[in-house]
């Protein structure tokens, strides 16, 4: 018999099982997995993007921000970095407000979580998939490996859909419907986009620093962004196509999606012609495709002339004041088609979720069944990419795991 059970050994349920030991409570976590946080290890590229210290933290929450004001406010991103801190972890920040381990050692950040749960007595158990959850008489017993546990109050954070090779197999989704709970369509967000064409694929592994990538749906922008973008055998990727991503209106029509990547974002169109005119003059002589290289990588050319409809053979002092038009055109507004976006298990989060309407904001208790609580992906709140998403499963955790105990 424990007081609380967590499923789900990932940052929200290990926080919230150190809330829950750390006031004396007995209290276990149940995982599937071999060990902790096994999705931690891959997040910022094995770094471990801990959480953002940006003063617009709520600005990057796309799902339902108003949701986190209590439990955020309760256990903040400094809250976070101190914890670790007193524990042995020393933490740095980037740009963009990014804290990382100092080590930038993703395992690290999982032995610091596994150290102040045992520091407070936390039992573990791994390889151990819960085969039935029911309550009776103001308790919940669990079948697991060992047999069945009972707990007063239980926490589920088993995660979402994506990367299901970490454990998280929609098995929240399951356990909140059984349970009346209502569940928002699941998507996949931060995940990479696919285009219409396959034209991509020949600039498969090229990094475009310091563009704008705008997503256009029904001919309506729905996300513009200056940052880094990578084209790859199937469409796009990297920070700013990842975060577009989560813009996406799944009640709309999806194959209107497009994409516009501007290369010269520092610059006008009125500014870009006159530089143009100024080029051409000195290099009147040289084809097109020659003269490129001076304003984007050569990987890049294949893209650029399909889109412009221009032959790369024309000789500079060829190009007519229209043709010069559609260069700049295309310099300030490349597209691409979208057919839409990788699997959900490919995705970074999953979008959508258990419906926050039916959830405590304070406590993250469920409004349905007392003393069943919610954490992290599980529930239908995300962010864009920062380490925002973590800091949510954090402070979600952390709630959970107090009003538990």
């Amino acid at each position: 018999m424990f007081d609380v059970i967590v499923i789900g050994a990932g940052p929200a349920g290990m926080m919230a099982a150190y809330a829950a030991s750390n006031r004396g409570l007995k209290t276990a976590v149940f995982d599937k997995n071999e060990k902790v946080g096994k999705k931690l290890f891959l997040t910022g590229k094995g770094r471990c993007n801990i959480t953002n210290v940006s003063s617009d933290f709520f600005s990057n929450i796309v799902r339902n921000p108003k949701f986190l004001l209590s439990c955020y406010n309760n256990f903040s991103n400094m809250d976070l970095i101190q914890l670790f801190n007193r524990n042995g972890l020393a933490t740095k920040v980037e740009r963009g407000g990014r804290v990382f381990p100092q080590s930038d050692k993703s395992s690290d950040v999982i032995k610091t979580l596994s150290k102040i749960t045992q520091d407070v007595g936390v039992k573990l158990h791994l390889h151990s998939p819960i085969k039935h959850i029911e309550k009776k008489e103001g308790q919940f017993l669990i079948g697991t490996r060992d047999g069945e546990m009972a707990c007063r109050s239980l926490v589920i954070a088993t995660g979402g859909l994506s990367y299901p090779s970490t454990g998280s197999t929609g098995d929240a989704f399951r356990w909140a419907h059984e349970w009346g709970h209502s569940v928002i369509a699941l998507r996949p967000a931060l995940v990479p986009l696919v285009d219409k064409t396959g034209i991509c694929q020949k600039m498969q592994g090229l990094t475009l620093k310091n563009i704008r990538f705008t997503l256009f749906q029904n001919n309506k922008e729905v996300y513009a962004e200056q940052g880094e973008m990578l084209f790859t055998h199937f469409g796009l990727s990297g920070p700013v196509v990842l975060s577009a991503s989560s813009f996406i209106h799944y009640d709309q029509d999806i194959s209107t999606l497009m994409g516009e990547i501007d290369l010269k974002p520092a610059l006008t169109q009125e500014q870009l012609d006159a530089r143009l005119l100024r080029d051409f003059d000195q290099n009147k002589n040289k084809q097109l495709k020659t003269y490129l290289p001076a304003l984007m990588p050569a990987k890049l050319e294949t893209l650029f002339f399909d889109v412009a409809n221009i032959d790369p053979e024309i000789r500079i002092h060829e190009i007519s004041r229209e043709v010069r038009g559609r260069i700049v055109q295309t310099l300030k507004g490349m597209r691409i088609a979208i057919s839409g976006t990788r699997p959900v298990a490919e995705a970074i989060i999953t979008a959508g979720g258990i419906n926050v309407k039916e959830i405590n904001p304070k406590t993250m208790e469920s409004k349905i069944v007392k003393n069943l609580y919610f954490a992290g992906e599980a529930l239908d709140v995300s962010a864009l990419t920062g380490g925002y998403n973590l800091q949510i499963a954090f402070s979600t955790g952390y709630a959970a795991g107090v009003a538990a105990g």
